[in-house]
């Protein structure tokens, strides 16, 4: 019988060198933590203006079998709300790996500690202001919190990146 040789991609072996947990006592991590569920809580807490746009456009049992089909008769507002919850799986898409690879690699020492925490902890916050404007019709208000909250998901993305390269 011969012997099989196993060749790693390149970045296989930077799993090696990663930390094996997360230290919640790091305030660091205890941020990159509390913010994805915070933001995971925002998801869930745009469900409520949907919810009462789904009620004045009077719902009922017979919805469920197509719910999209409903979308016709909720208000403006209530469209809006909508919009506003399907973005808000979007965002968390983003943000979650990005908070998590912070957790898992370790910060950057490039990136201040103090502005890595006010960006994972400031993220759902303006994901809630994002929820409330798009629902109120306040297009600039919703932008700009899109815009910083994208931000804020972007500087947890390249602290992990460098705190897996080492950097």
């Amino acid at each position: 019988m011969s012997a099989v040789s196993l060749t790693l991609p390149p970045l296989a072996g930077l799993a090696l060198s990663l930390p094996q947990t997360a230290r919640l006592d790091d305030p660091r991590a205890a941020a990159m933590a509390i913010s994805l569920l915070l933001a995971a809580l925002v998801v869930v807490l745009s469900m409520v203006p949907l919810g009462a746009a789904r009620a004045q456009a009077d719902f009922s049992l017979a919805d469920l079998a197509a719910p999209r089909a409903m979308f016709e008769r909720l208000p403006a507002w209530g469209q809006r709300a909508n919009w506003a919850h399907h973005n808000c799986f979007e965002a968390f898409s983003l943000h979650a790996p990005a908070c998590l690879l912070v957790l898992i690699c370790g910060p950057s020492d490039w990136v201040a500690p103090g502005l890595l925490m006010a960006a994972a902890l400031l993220h759902p916050a303006l994901r809630l202001l994002y929820v409330a404007a798009y629902v109120a019709d306040i297009p600039l208000l919703r932008s700009l919190s899109w815009a910083a909250g994208l931000s804020c998901s972007g500087l947890l993305y390249a602290a992990g990146l460098l705190g897996c390269l080492g950097a």
